[in-house]
């Protein structure tokens, strides 16, 4: 279970950041030639804190950014306010993932924002499904993930996917089989991909700084680079291959690094593993050596710690970076914590 997912929180966190959004916008004009708000730069909404971080990187002092994803809460099922989805209408550039929030892909194709950055073409995502890294939920769980039911079992008692949704809480209908693997910011490659695309992008929309954007998102492209051979220098050599996260996460990082992934979770960590997939993880664990199993910060850890325990082996936490849970840390900070966790959980040399 999600410790974030109030969803009556986490609105109305984000109609808190509406408001002030809409406080700083409200009184201000723009410049009809670039588009660019006259003393605050760019207002730029950026869905959750990855892309919120290329974008503060990218824009320096040209933009200020605004997560639509408050920190420390979980993004995969965020709901938006009333508020915050005038608020995207009104912004100069919103940043984001499309097939990875619905409510903000709806929000974007009904506010019809002055630029719209969409990254899912940019950086690549992969199928579910395709290779190990990256399993689809019903490959991996084999069942509805909330009530220890099949799939077929459920639908066997009538319950159809509108009446499934009605015993949840409100917002629940963003919950959805992802039909590709969004967490691609865990490949620092990727992130530097996504570093240009922003650049062009701002550039398009404040040609008055363009130059600018570009000498940051180059540097910031450079940055991400150095990164991830950080990582596969890390984990070049180590005893163990294999590592057991608390949800599919993690499978663009396993890629670059020559890894394997497996989740205890799926890709949506609002999915319950069934007591089959726990016993395959236990014969993994078994069988590839494994010592330590990988819980996170916003997720419950009582069903990997109760694995862990069972197993006689430790627990460690591996970040999946969608939320800044830490204000001291950013996304490089983070990831760096990641290599270090990895690196001594897989006995790297």
């Amino acid at each position: 279970m999600i410790l974030m997912n109030k969803r009556a929180l986490l609105t109305l966190c984000a109609a808190a950041s509406a408001v002030a959004l809409a406080a700083c916008s409200g009184g201000t004009g723009t410049t009809a030639a670039s588009g660019q708000s006259d003393s605050q730069g760019l207002r730029v909404m950026a869905s959750f804190y990855p892309l919120k971080y290329l974008t503060e990187q990218v824009g320096g002092a040209h933009v200020t950014v605004t997560s639509l994803t408050p920190d420390g809460a979980e993004p995969h099922d965020l709901d938006l306010s009333p508020a915050m989805v005038d608020s995207i209408g009104r912004a100069d550039a919103v940043v984001y993932l499309k097939g990875f929030q619905t409510a903000v892909d709806e929000a974007v194709e009904q506010q019809s924002p002055k630029t719209a950055i969409d990254l899912a073409d940019t950086v690549t995502l992969v199928n579910a499904g395709e290779g190990s890294n990256h399993p689809a939920d019903e490959d991996e769980e084999g069942q509805s993930g909330h009530d220890g039911q099949s799939e077929h079992e459920g639908h066997e008692e009538g319950h159809s996917h509108e009446g499934h949704e009605e015993g949840h809480e409100e917002g629940h209908e963003h919950h959805h089989d992802m039909a590709k693997d969004p967490h691609f910011w865990l490949d620092p490659q990727r992130m530097a991909d996504a570093a240009s695309f922003i650049g062009e992008q701002l550039a398009a929309a404040d040609p008055a700084n363009a130059n600018d954007y570009r000498a940051n998102a180059s540097t910031t492209a450079d940055s991400m680079r150095q990164l991830s051979e950080t990582l596969s220098n890390r984990t070049a050599s180590c005893q163990s291959k294999t590592f057991v996260t608390a949800h599919t996460a993690f499978g663009y990082l396993a890629d670059r690094a020559g890894l394997t992934q497996v989740g205890i979770s799926g890709l949506d960590p609002d999915s319950s593993p069934s007591a089959a997939r726990l016993q395959e993880i236990a014969e993994v664990v078994k069988s590839q050596g494994v010592t330590t199993i990988f819980t996170e910060s916003l997720i419950d850890p009582k069903v990997a710690q109760t694995l862990a325990d069972d197993l006689g082996i430790g627990t460690a936490v591996l970040d999946p970076i969608e939320s800044q849970v830490d204000a001291s840390k950013d996304y490089a900070a983070v990831m760096n914590e990641n290599i270090d966790a990895l690196a001594k959980a897989l006995n790297c040399q």
